[in-house]
């Protein structure tokens, strides 16, 4: 089942929980003169979060279609949804664009994104971060909304299970345990520890976010940027060299 739930002012989060996986798979749209979409979820679930966002909008007039980096949930349905929005543009990285997506994701160029140039929608901006293998992959980058201080976070704060869309409550507990899970089975891994995770998860809280939107599980609304540093511990705590 697919639900919406508004997490900041013009910002909705469109969730679909999968029983098999105990996992949540959320996308961001926020409705603006030139509305933007974060996540495209997977193909299979194309259908479905199309018809969740009709209740919001017209898909058809979706303007930019965001993404953190290469991966099924994050982009997989691509390609559907600019063939329904017929004037969308993707949005990544400069990298992303130039290894990956104008080549075998993407039905029109994507514009390609460098660190701290902005993305403008109308009254909402949009700053780009460039964030290498965090969560995962050379082209990762996230997207920063200035306005209300949003961080569109991905994979960040990873949460399993069936849980409320929005907490103020402390999520670290919960995204230890996924990684502390992962690391038993073969998502083992799930993100890379390297000596550029601690700095960038610092530059992140430097921006003093005040909602981080999450890819899997419920948002966050609080202090973001204690968040951030604290899920940098946890990081280096379970992941980090032995």
């Amino acid at each position: 089942m697919t639900t919406v739930s508004e997490i900041a002012p013009d910002m909705f989060q469109i969730s679909t929980f999968v029983p098999d996986l105990n996992l949540q798979f959320n996308q961001f749209l926020v409705r603006d003169d030139e509305s933007l979409l974060f996540h495209t979820g997977p193909r299979a679930m194309f259908t479905e979060i199309r018809d969740a966002l009709s209740t919001l909008l017209d898909p058809a007039v979706v303007k930019w279609i965001g993404f953190s980096h290469f991966e099924a949930d994050e982009c997989g349905s691509l390609r559907e949804w600019q063939q329904l929005a017929t004037k969308s543009m993707a949005v990544c990285s400069m990298v992303g664009k130039l290894v990956s997506i104008d080549d075998c994701m993407a039905v029109r160029p994507a514009l390609g994104m460098k660190e701290g140039e902005v993305l403008k929608t109308g009254k909402y901006r949009f700053q780009f971060l460039h964030t290498p293998h965090v969560p995962h992959c050379w082209e990762a980058g996230l997207l920063f909304e200035e306005t209300q201080r949003t961080l569109l976070c991905s994979d960040l704060f990873h949460q399993n299970g069936d849980v409320e869309p929005v907490t103020h409550s402390d999520v670290l507990g919960r995204c230890r345990q996924v990684l502390v899970d992962y690391q038993q089975g073969p998502l083992a891994n799930y993100m890379p520890y390297s000596t550029l995770t601690e700095p960038t998860l610092h530059r992140l809280a430097a921006l003093q976010p005040k909602t981080l939107a999450t890819m899997h599980g419920s948002v966050f609304v609080g202090d973001g940027a204690r968040a951030l540093c604290d899920l940098a511990i946890v990081v280096k705590e379970v992941l980090g060299p032995k």
